[in-house]
């Protein structure tokens, strides 16, 4: 196959497109993110970049928290919504109902299945944006979204962001079993 070259491009998927939720002179904003990741297994962490001009940001470095909060196919709107407008022109606080866990100033989405609960515990500044690292000291998920104890993916529905088509999708289908399907010739 012959491949063509594109250039440096983010093109790591899925891209998940997650709300990020800080206090924000007392009050709960939210803003959608893409760039966003696992960190580290121990302690378990979690890298979001945000661009330095974000007014979320503001709120994450004041309280040293924040939450990263997976939105289903059913908040498409509101979640672009929350990328289109920055909290310093619209109040936020009301899209959602917000709920708090052990980190009084990392408000999370009650809609959202699943919610992390984070410090943040490192900032890198990078050009255009700040890498920011959260230790998860709580994760919070809808009971309806797991499958026999366990979180399953399809449930949850998490949204992905296409950057270079500029679309929101959903997760495909289970095509094999981690950790097996290899061993197989």
């Amino acid at each position: 196959m012959k491949k063509k070259r594109l250039g440096p491009k983010t093109l790591l998927y899925p891209m998940p497109a997650v709300l990020i939720g800080s206090m924000v002179q007392d009050k709960p904003n939210f803003m959608t993110a893409a760039w966003c990741g696992i960190a580290a297994h121990t302690p378990p962490a979690i890298s979001v970049a945000i661009q330095k001009s974000r007014y979320t940001l503001r709120g994450i470095n004041e309280n040293r928290c924040f939450s990263v909060n997976i939105a289903n196919s059913k908040l498409l709107k509101k979640v672009d919504y929350c990328g289109l407008h920055t909290g310093l022109k619209h109040d936020k606080s009301k899209i959602f109902e917000v709920f708090y866990g052990d980190l009084e100033k990392a408000p999370m989405v009650e809609e959202c299945a699943v919610n992390l609960e984070c410090k943040l515990i490192n900032s890198i500044e990078l050009e255009s944006h700040m890498l920011i690292v959260g230790e998860i000291v709580e994760t919070f998920i809808n009971e309806d979204c797991l499958k026999e104890g366990k979180p399953d993916p399809k449930k949850i529905d998490p949204l992905i962001y296409a950057p270079e088509i500029r679309k929101y999708c959903t997760l495909g289908e289970y095509i094999g079993d981690a950790f097996s399907i290899g061993k197989k010739e």
